[in-house]
């Protein structure tokens, strides 16, 4: 191994897969101010951060509450099958409280497949819309 070579060494598992790469301080302290950036950007890809969900938002349509047919937490996701009869009080917690509004959209995350669930709410009716998450 050269000198050069030295900075950048791949590490490699018992079985020769690629374990990691180790990169010396001295070719760190070149790059950081680049690289650090897109690994953070990449590790936000493989591990995005969750936002707190909109509860003070959710308190708020059930507060200004003003449809014709009684008010109900049941919540649905046509693409896997889980379901919830009261999404608030569920212990399993199967979906996440995406977005609220007063006018009667709520939109949730289906935690098991991904999916995109939303609830409308009309004036006479609910109706449900889902839409399976994306393979990236």
């Amino acid at each position: 191994m050269t000198e050069r070579e030295a900075h950048v060494v791949h590490l490699h598992d018992r079985h020769g897969e690629l374990y990691g790469v180790l990169v010396s301080p001295q070719l760190w302290a070149a790059v950081q101010h680049k690289v650090a950036p897109l690994l953070e950007q990449a590790l936000e890809k493989m591990y995005p951060t969750m936002r707190p969900e909109p509860l003070e938002d959710w308190q708020t349509f059930k507060d200004y509450w003003d449809f014709k047919y009684p008010f109900c937490a049941d919540v649905h996701c046509d693409c896997c099958g889980a379901a919830t009869e009261d999404w608030e009080h569920d212990p399993f917690h199967p979906f996440r409280l995406r977005n609220a509004t007063l006018s009667g959209m709520l939109v949730f995350d289906c935690v098991k497949c991904g999916a995109s669930v939303r609830k409308k709410h009309f004036k006479d009716h609910i109706c449900f819309e889902f839409t399976p998450a994306s393979s990236k």
